[in-house]
């Protein structure tokens, strides 16, 4: 929800591993163009009620967005590191990758613990080459306990493009109280 603002109006979204739909349908309530891909059936079932969604195994199969590209590539909880090219080309032009999962760190608080599942320190940096960092952050957080990664990287399409750092202002319709 923070970084959603660096998206163009009516946007086309792709969620990576999108489960239930939760950020399909934060981005559908905001008339973007959504599209998720999980392998879970159940999954696919529940996220198909905001849009577009594929149920395929992107880890063992083809990756099935060949040629796309998307304003928006979204992943959390998601690690799968052959697949970070795939994701970072399918960022069209003006677009911006929203990436967050589990950093090194977190085998010292629950799971995921194994290091195939945890992000190196910088490692999103390193994988969004090419693109523009607006965000990045490693750290800790709290309730529940966690170490992530995050970052918000845009496709840079002219040297002039201006990412702003917050949304702009909510403009509030009044309406009098007869």
């Amino acid at each position: 929800m923070r970084w959603s603002h660096l998206l163009p109006e009516g946007g086309s979204v792709l969620d990576i591993a999108c489960g239930a739909g939760r950020h399909m349908r934060w981005f559908a309530g905001r008339d973007h163009v959504v599209t998720g891909v999980d392998r879970a059936p159940e999954a696919v079932a529940a996220a198909s009620h905001f849009g577009r969604v594929l149920q395929a195994d992107i880890e063992s199969g083809p990756w099935p967005f060949a040629g796309e590209q998307f304003d928006a590539v979204v992943v959390t909880h998601y690690l799968w590191r052959p697949l970070l090219p795939r994701i970072v080309a399918a960022v069209a032009p003006s677009g911006v990758l929203l990436y967050e999962t589990f950093a090194a760190g977190n085998e010292s608080v629950g799971k995921p613990s194994r290091p195939d599942f945890l992000l190196r320190p910088g490692e999103l940096l390193a994988a969004s080459a090419g693109l523009r960092v607006v965000a990045y952050e490693d750290g800790f957080l709290d309730d529940p306990a966690r170490f992530v990664q995050r970052i918000a990287a845009v496709r840079p399409a002219g040297a002039s493009a201006r990412y702003p750092l917050e949304a702009p202002p909510r403009q509030l319709t009044i309406t009098p109280r007869l």
